[in-house]
């Protein structure tokens, strides 16, 4: 499968003293990254800065690299996967192509934000919201749950963006919580109920413009623009679901190294400093706005507390993509 790539520019950074010497200039990790462009240069930055070893960041989608790297197998020139959401993890994981993470690094992160395997572990996370413009909707008129938005009461009245990984991995968690007749029967409904936008901050958009009552996404969107000018956001309020409703539920962003790698030690390395302090602290002081999963890591100030998202419990390692891909292709979504 062919997908276009793009090398960011100044993500191929510069070989420090502290890597030792002689490091031959093919000896840098390559990283197919499917986080956010920023982000990952800052991690690529950091790590290169503490340890000498150099970065290429090839960016591009969940699903199109997680689909790339099953067609290249063992060829794959990647050293490292970094997604946004976890399905993208679970399907290579499924073709066996991940490395056992060192257990170092698996210690560093509590194990609610990393697969029962150990083939890959979170590096971030974001929370599922229901966003809703203020002036439309009153706290007491808000869903209860996820499950609520089926209605017929809601007709017309919520949005999504089905086509993007955000929106695949909640309907990815509905699968494992819910179990497939369930998901099903409320793909059927939101087929009949929602409106469709491409990506999630059109939909937060399209929210604060009036021209919906509320819509699904993840909380950065409205965080990020809050901490900007606020002007997509100014009329818009953030529900979140709790209770461990699908809809409170938490996407964990993976990161794992391919068994195919030809530099296994550095991408290990690549890994634990992301999910260190090092990396953990990018997220907190960044602009990313997503969780930081670390252990003792501290997340932006301006987020609600990870333990006080009452999130689902669900283990990322069974997130099924390609079963979501094929119930919301029958439900007319795809």
């Amino acid at each position: 499968m062919k997908i276009a790539l793009s090398t960011l520019a100044g993500a191929v950074l510069a070989l420090g003293l502290i890597a030792g010497p002689a490091m031959a200039e093919d000896q840098g990790i390559v990283v197919y990254n499917a986080q956010h462009e920023s982000l990952a240069k800052e991690w690529a930055k950091g790590f290169t800065k503490e340890t000498g070893i150099k970065v290429t960041l090839r960016n591009g989608g969940d699903s199109d690299f997680s689909n790339q790297i099953v067609a290249e197998g063992a060829a794959s020139p990647a050293d490292v996967f970094l997604t946004e959401n976890s399905p993208a993890m679970a399907l290579v994981e499924a073709a066996g192509l991940f490395a056992p993470v060192d257990a170092d690094t698996l210690a560093q992160v509590p194990q609610e934000y990393q697969p029962s395997s150990g083939k890959w572990v979170g590096v971030a996370a974001r929370s599922t919201v229901f966003a809703y413009n203020k002036d439309k909707l009153k706290e007491d008129q808000l869903p209860k749950s996820l499950l609520d938005l089926a209605d017929p009461s809601w007709k017309g009245r919520w949005a999504a963006s089905p086509s993007g990984a955000d929106f695949q991995a909640i309907v990815s968690a509905l699968l494992e919580l819910k179990g497939e007749a369930a998901t099903a029967d409320w793909l059927k409904a939101m087929k009949e109920n929602f409106t469709a936008y491409k990506g999630n901050s059109t939909v937060m958009k399209a929210v604060n413009a009036g021209e919906i009552d509320g819509g699904v996404i993840y909380h950065y969107y409205y965080i990020g623009d809050q901490a900007k000018t606020g002007e997509n956001s100014k009329n818009v309020g953030l529900h979140y679901f709790k209770n461990q409703d699908p809809g409170a539920f938490v996407s964990i962003s993976g990161g794992g190294v391919l068994a195919s790698s030809k530099h296994p030690k550095e991408a290990q390395a690549f890994l634990k400093w992301v999910t260190g302090k090092g990396g953990q602290d990018v997220l907190k002081n960044g602009t990313s706005y997503e969780y930081a999963v670390g252990k003792d890591a501290q997340s932006n100030p301006k987020l609600v507390p990870l333990v006080d998202l009452q999130a689902p419990k669900v283990d990322p390692a069974k997130l099924n993509s390609k079963k979501v891909i094929d119930l919301m292709t029958q439900a007319g979504l795809l």
